[in-house]
């Protein structure tokens, strides 16, 4: 008797609980829009009341906009202590200040620190915490980058504060896994986004880009959205700890 054929595992989410931060635009919007089409229930968050509106509005009746604040620590207990618990976290919100490192000020530190790392940490940690209680698992995607894994020209502040996610990650890992509740980043490269892009109107800064992507393109947010819904899913149920780098072979070189 020939032996059973393997089942792909499902890349649906349907019946999951998903939560996306800094989801108004750009990979946040792109990641929430990827979730609820594998069947996710999806709540984006932002500051902006009206974008984050807008986002939900677009992506249809499985999502759900809420305003919250995650450098308000308050405010992120209280979200989640409102709230079922989330199976999926993509903690995406994040913000970045290029510049020689002997330019950056404490405030230029603080800014990227404080929303990079600390916002990043205690959003995990309010949303494990209420897994944990669940008992029923979960998957936690941390939005890292390329710039978690190499260094960069004018990227002293960025890379401290994705290097500490990637080492972060790999923690929250370890902590979690008797839980059932997964851990890992996507580490993407130079993303067209609304961000970016002004980036990208200095020609030599583009070039250099170009020049180290080995695929000779810009990212896309649609390059990031299949790798989304892989780490959500029970497609990747034997990975945690670990970084998906999306980066089109700049940290292959």
């Amino acid at each position: 008797m020939a032996e059973a054929l393997p089942r792909t595992p499902s890349f649906r989410l349907d019946g999951k609980r998903a939560l996306v931060t800094g989801a108004g635009r750009g990979i946040g919007l792109a990641a929430a829009a990827a979730l609820a089409e594998a069947g996710a229930e999806v709540t984006l968050v932002a500051r902006s009341a009206d974008e984050i509106e807008a986002a939900a509005q677009a992506i249809g009746d499985t999502a759900r906009a809420a305003v919250l604040d995650v450098s308000d620590l308050n405010a992120v207990a209280a979200f989640f202590a409102e709230r079922d618990p989330f199976d999926i976290l993509v903690n995406n919100a994040g913000t970045n200040r290029p510049k020689p490192m002997w330019d950056a000020s404490e405030a230029d530190y603080d800014a990227v620190m404080d929303l990079n790392v600390k916002s990043a940490f205690f959003v995990a940690q309010a949303c494990a915490r209420r897994l944990i209680v669940a008992g029923s698992g979960g998957s936690l995607i941390h939005m890292g980058s390329q710039m978690g894994h190499v260094g960069g020209p004018n990227r002293s502040l960025y890379c401290a504060s994705k290097w500490a996610l990637e080492g972060m990650n790999k923690a929250f890992a370890l902590d979690l896994a008797a839980h059932g509740v997964r851990s890992n980043t996507i580490a993407p490269t130079f993303i067209e986004t609304p961000m970016t892009r002004p980036f990208f109107e200095d020609p030599a800064f583009r070039d250099n880009v170009l020049a180290r992507i080995k695929l000779g393109r810009l990212g896309r947010v649609e390059d990031l959205m299949g790798a989304v819904v892989f780490l959500a899913s029970d497609a990747s149920a034997l990975m945690t700890g670990t970084s998906l780098v999306v980066d089109g072979g700049w940290t292959a070189d």
